[in-house]
């Protein structure tokens, strides 16, 4: 079993920065791809980024591509998003999830990450 916990949203001016972490406890070797995914008011749930920790292969969304960052600690499981640049569209609720199966694959299939935290809010104000 993987417990995964998010921390690090809030309420941020277009234009600032958040950074979020998420805590793996739990089997943390075998946190094979970690990915964050966010899901606005009224929408479906996206992939925002993805990290194999493997060999540090990530991918993004077109969207926030060069403004938002995804990195991890190979030691402890954990993973982060760094997000600068951000904007009222990138209000959502942010999960993070981990895929302890596959090392290869798409990224963005929702399906392949079998373990899930239970998000962390951000909100971007204009």
């Amino acid at each position: 079993q993987v417990q995964l916990v998010e921390s690090g949203g809030g309420v941020v001016q277009a234009g600032g920065s958040l950074r979020l972490a998420c805590a793996s406890a739990g089997r943390r070797h075998d946190n094979l791809v970690g990915a964050w995914f966010r899901q606005a008011p009224g929408k479906e749930r996206e992939f925002v980024a993805a990290l194999r920790r493997t060999d540090g292969i990530t991918g993004y969304l077109d969207s926030v591509q060069g403004r938002f960052t995804i990195s991890g600690d190979m030691a402890d499981g954990s993973l982060f998003l760094e997000m600068n640049s951000l904007q009222p569209e990138d209000t959502a609720v942010y999960y993070c999830a981990t895929d302890t199966t596959h090392y290869y694959g798409d990224f963005k299939l929702q399906s392949r990450y079998n373990y899930w935290g239970q998000g962390t809010t951000v909100t971007v104000s204009s």
